[in-house]
């Protein structure tokens, strides 16, 4: 009860939920109900060519295009209003991008085991101790998509279902692991290979957490260290026991950092 009245008093309780590579809204339905138990109103987004959007994966080539329905949201926002932002894994990277071209916009910003890069990193970049540099991947990977043709540039990637399954959800239970096999989309290669540009002005004042997984093997809890260390955030919140997808693995100890960040004065 006391929970409920101390969220009563919070000024902004929007809290839009953002899903990394292949992931569409579908994977927060846990946080999300979580979240309007306690009055909350959390909204999750399609990112273009993500989840239920139509738009053809391989025809999204900038960071732009895929968060568009992330700048619409922030748009038609009412001038006094604003969100907390929350994003998954690459979805990280829309949250800076966010932050760069919205900041008054948003309240605080939660990446969640999230590609939390610099000023002139790309999202891929965090990746590279798994799976190589980028330009390595971008010619040998065997996950490749080429969308317009051999002959030209890959377009996206999708990870193979069971080297998925132990990159993922090594923790994850098996019913959620099974709604992700017949949902999960392959992901454009273009956004996450694009350098961003922050501001110290705009990026800089955004207020950032940072939520790590502490048995994640697809961004590894060294590497998150890494990110953490290179562009430290207000705060750091551990997951333990959490893969790489703690809305399944571990959402009653994700739901209890939200509600914390929430009510960070």
């Amino acid at each position: 009860m006391k929970l409920l009245e101390s969220l009563e008093k919070i000024k902004f309780k929007k809290i839009v939920l953002l899903h990394g590579e292949g992931f569409g809204a579908w994977c927060w339905y846990k946080t999300i109900a979580q979240l309007e138990e306690v009055g909350l109103q959390p909204t999750a987004l399609d990112l273009t060519g993500s989840g239920i959007d139509l738009t053809d994966t391989n025809t999204v080539t900038t960071l732009a295009e895929y968060s568009k329905p992330l700048i619409k949201y922030l748009e038609n926002l009412p001038v006094d209003e604003k969100v907390i932002l929350v994003g998954h894994s690459s979805g990280g990277a829309c949250l800076s991008y966010a932050l760069e071209h919205f900041p008054e916009k948003i309240s605080k910003a939660i990446f969640l085991c999230a590609t939390m890069v610099s000023n002139g990193q790309r999202p891929f970049d965090v990746f590279a101790k798994e799976l190589g540099s980028a330009e390595r991947f971008m010619k040998e990977s065997q996950f490749l998509i080429y969308g317009n043709g051999k002959d030209k540039p890959p377009t996206g990637f999708m990870f193979e279902k069971q080297l998925m399954k132990g990159l993922y959800f090594n923790q994850s239970p098996t019913k959620d692991v099974a709604l992700a096999m017949v949902s999960m989309r392959s992901t454009p290669l273009g956004p996450i290979m694009e350098e961003l540009s922050l501001t110290p002005e705009k990026y800089g004042t955004g207020r950032r957490f940072y939520v790590q997984t502490l048995e994640d093997r697809a961004l590894s809890p060294d590497v998150q260290e890494k990110l953490v260390r290179e562009n430290p955030p207000e705060g750091v919140f551990k997951i333990k026991g959490s893969d790489h997808c703690p809305f399944f693995s571990k959402p009653q100890s994700l739901h209890k950092i939200l509600i914390e960040i929430v009510q960070i004065p």
